[in-house]
């Protein structure tokens, strides 16, 4: 099964502390890491770990964060033919862990340059996926062009719109499926979370962290339950689910088990430190 992955590559920079701290202050953490990131990226591992042939689609500056990022994807088994080199410098994530929660600050760099350009001359592996996932660390007119892309060669498209995009509404809905959060929902539609989904029935899977997803299946609003875990780092879990997704998905499963596997392998990566350094095999989903 393929997968097709559209979107950003980034080295996470990652500290662990007992708290966050206040403006103005320097305080002692108690970990730091430097971990591949991105979304695009994590989406990517996790497909790929999840056993879908994956290629991702993206670039990295020509620097050492860009060799550590592509050395990863190739131990992970995930195809970088679509990966290109720019001269920016590989864009990075500055990430603070503490309290049971994450802050993070984006410095965009080599994904500012995900064009149209890099979509046409990956045209051939996008229109030969069995699904295609993006999200919205790149730039937004490439992000509609690929949506137009997809839905104008029935390929079947997840898009998770994090952060919220000042997308044009018309493009938005032409994605096959939508995976906002409660806040991404409110931000995209302004109207309650609800009414959107009964508007876009099987179409909009919303998530709710900890209290699982919620869709309209054309008659009712449908809830699923999440995984209760001991929680040591969000990070990454909604790249997990997303990718999980469209795995299953992809695999022909019904929405309703493809959103249960999705909410089963993003609680295993919340188990974990770090995005992809905790994100699951199939083997432990099995």
């Amino acid at each position: 099964m393929k997968v097709v992955v559209v979107g950003s590559i980034n080295l996470d920079l990652v500290v662990q502390a007992d708290r966050f701290p206040k403006v103005g202050e320097t305080m002692f953490g108690t970990d730091s890491k430097m971990l591949p990131g991105g979304k695009g990226a994590n989406q990517a591992v996790a497909a790929a770990r999840l056993g879908a042939e994956v290629t991702m689609v993206g670039c990295v500056g020509n620097d050492a964060y860009g060799e550590i990022v592509l050395k990863n994807f190739q131990e992970n088994q995930v195809d970088v033919s679509c990966v290109k080199k720019v001269a920016e410098p590989t864009g990075v994530a500055y990430i603070t862990i503490a309290e049971n929660d994450n802050s993070i600050i984006l410095v965009q760099g080599a994904n500012a340059c995900v064009d149209r350009s890099l979509i046409d001359d990956s045209k051939a592996q996008i229109l030969a996926a069995d699904i295609v996932i993006t999200q919205c660390e790149i730039p937004l007119d490439t992000i509609e062009y690929l949506i137009d892309l997809c839905a104008e060669n029935d390929v079947c498209l997840v898009l998770n719109p994090a952060p919220a995009p000042e997308i044009d509404r018309a493009h938005l809905v032409k994605a096959t499926f939508l995976t906002p959060n409660e806040i991404e929902i409110n931000q995209l539609f302004e109207q309650e979370a609800e009414l959107v989904l009964q508007k876009y029935p099987n179409q909009i899977i919303m998530t709710y962290g900890a209290n699982g997803v919620r869709y309209h299946d054309g008659e009712k609003i449908v809830e699923i339950s999440s995984y209760q875990v001991p929680v040591v780092d969000t990070t990454g879990a909604g790249d997990t689910f997303n990718a999980a997704f469209a795995v299953a998905f992809g695999q022909k499963q019904d929405l309703a088990a493809a959103i249960d596997f999705a909410n089963l392998a993003a609680s295993k990566t919340v188990q974990g430190l770090g995005a992809q350094s905790a994100m699951p095999r199939i083997e432990e989903l099995v």
